[in-house]
């Protein structure tokens, strides 16, 4: 990107169980917070980009971009996307092209009301035949570290140990989580209850191994460049936005001890912002399960495949809120991550620049990372299904031109 676009403002809901909020009302919160933040009106805004996976079954709302027009009270293109990501990632097109200098892009889902209505649509974001094969959510998960475990040849004591890795990745980002006023679960829990829920479940993964079921929504607004000097003193640009597709079955890949579309879009967006691996020290991972954080490390090259469970067993020995990986220091969820902030799926990426934007900016708390100012990048993964689709963004504070 020459001239990436720029984040000027974002907002959000808090995650968690909204049974008494419509979509509209979600949206609208997160949009004027977005909106507040930029220092700008309605009248402002050119075009929107919003995101949801199940409203239609959800809310019987056919055509969500009717819904945002009413809300905005304003005739502009709108269009809808299934991933925060992708609507995103359409919207910086849509400004490096020219076309509009200020749009606003919206994610927002209601799934708690309906999570038993729901369950068998989303395993069609999987495949259909592990659908008529009695797949669930979570199997694809357990044969990803059944594979990761097979292909490395892990046994025994390290067994053992990889599965306390786990473990500990869970209570950090509930720890992460209690200092999120936005996060679905605030709320500390300890190795021995992750450990119990397997046990008590009778599964290679528990409860607390999974993101929660969420409703939510997350907005932000983003700008030309030109137009991003004139609203805001503290731009954050979109330096890189990539995209990689694989095949949707996952027991049909090639490769299944990790993601190659994670690897493709990570060495994509790297060469897209011009910086290295070494520059980014704040990660935000798509964490639908403790072992897609682990995965994800690798995929993403902050640690060599394999041995993942190795250097995170030995950074819980000390952990000091940062990972240590191959020499590189790397704050990973600070917000919670999907497992403790929540996962309503379309405001899901949303909530992950928001908190990279937070922390680039100082704004974030008791949770901003201390890293001797030289914070300047931040790096979000999100996934559409299992790995399917991998979008990267790298979000900083300075621009390459």
């Amino acid at each position: 990107m020459s001239s990436p676009p720029a984040i000027i403002g974002v907002g959000r809901t808090k995650f968690g169980e909204h049974y008494e909020l419509d979509p509209e009302d979600l949206i609208d919160e997160a949009g004027l917070m977005a909106l507040e933040s930029a220092g700008i009106e309605r009248k402002d805004l050119e075009a929107c980009y919003i995101s949801d996976y199940l409203l239609q079954l959800t809310n019987k709302m056919g055509l969500e971009e009717g819904f945002i027009s009413q809300l905005l009270e304003m005739n502009i293109p709108i269009e809808r996307m299934r991933s925060f990501s992708s609507a995103l990632m359409n919207a910086c097109h849509a400004i490096e092209a020219g076309k509009y200098d200020v749009v606003l892009i919206g994610g927002m889902e209601k799934m708690t009301d309906r999570w038993s209505k729901i369950r068998d649509d989303l395993m069609l974001f999987m495949d259909r035949w592990s659908y008529h094969t009695g797949g669930t959510l979570e199997s694809n998960h357990e044969l990803l570290l059944r594979e990761y475990i097979r292909e490395n040849k892990i046994s025994g004591s390290d067994r053992e140990k990889l599965m306390l890795t786990l473990a500990y990745i869970s209570v950090k980002n509930h720890g992460n989580a209690l200092w999120n006023e936005y996060a679905h679960f605030r709320r500390e829990i300890n190795v021995d209850r992750v450990l119990a829920a397997r046990r008590e479940e009778r599964k290679i993964l528990g409860t607390y191994d999974f993101a929660p079921i969420s409703d939510g929504a997350t907005a932000i607004v983003l700008a030309s460049p030109k137009k991003a000097k004139e609203y805001s003193g503290e731009p954050i640009y979109v330096l890189a936005s990539t995209l990689v597709t694989d095949y949707i079955s996952y027991p049909s890949r090639p490769y299944r001890t990790g993601f190659i579309a994670s690897r493709m879009a990570m060495e994509k967006a790297l060469k897209m912002a011009n910086i290295s691996l070494d520059d980014i020290k704040l990660l935000e991972v798509y964490d639908q399960s403790t072992v897609l954080e682990m995965i994800s490390l690798e995929d993403l090259g902050f640690i060599k495949s394999g041995t993942a469970w190795k250097e995170l067993y030995e950074n819980f020995k000390s952990f000091n809120g940062c990972y240590n990986l191959c020499g590189r220091e790397i704050y990973v969820n600070t917000d919670g991550g999907l497992k403790a902030d929540g996962n309503p799926l379309g405001a899901t990426g949303g909530a992950q620049i928001f908190e990279i934007v937070k922390q680039l900016r100082g704004e974030a708390g008791r949770r901003q990372v201390k890293t001797d100012g030289d914070l300047i990048y931040g790096c979000a993964q999100e996934m559409e299904g299992f790995g399917t689709k991998v979008y990267i963004h790298i979000l900083g504070r300075e621009k390459h031109e």
